[in-house]
């Protein structure tokens, strides 16, 4: 049974070592989610591009360890994003395979919104 968790969480995006003379760059991920998910998550992502063109793209990964819905575990979240003409296109998924504790067997998508004012809220379509 398909169910919908939604929050908000807040990151911290802190650059590493600049990859490949700069074309592709390293990022260390920590976020703090609050709602229906209530956790933290850490990870990598690794982006190439020009954003302040307008014309980039990013890969990620990152575990989220917490509470959702009720069961304490952890899973990994996988995330791709490109950016064209300034319009963003993002995909996260829940990796199969990767929940544990009582998030063993989870599968997901989550959906993005960034308000103007910075906040960003999820919504995570899952089930167990």
């Amino acid at each position: 049974m398909r169910q919908v968790a939604r929050g908000t969480f807040g990151v911290e995006i802190t650059p590493s070592t600049p990859e490949l003379d700069g074309a592709v760059n390293r990022f260390e991920l920590h976020k703090n989610f609050d709602g229906d998910l209530v956790g933290t998550g850490s990870g990598v992502m690794l982006s190439g591009g020009n954003p302040s063109t307008g014309t980039a793209g990013y890969v990620a990964i990152e575990t989220v360890r917490g509470t959702l819905g009720g069961r304490k575990g952890a899973f990994a979240l996988q995330q791709f994003g490109t950016m064209v003409s300034g319009t963003p296109t993002l995909h996260y998924e829940v990796v199969p395979g990767s929940g544990s504790g009582e998030l063993a067997g989870l599968l997901g998508t989550l959906q993005l919104t960034i308000e103007g004012d910075g906040t960003h809220r999820f919504e995570l379509e899952y089930e167990l």
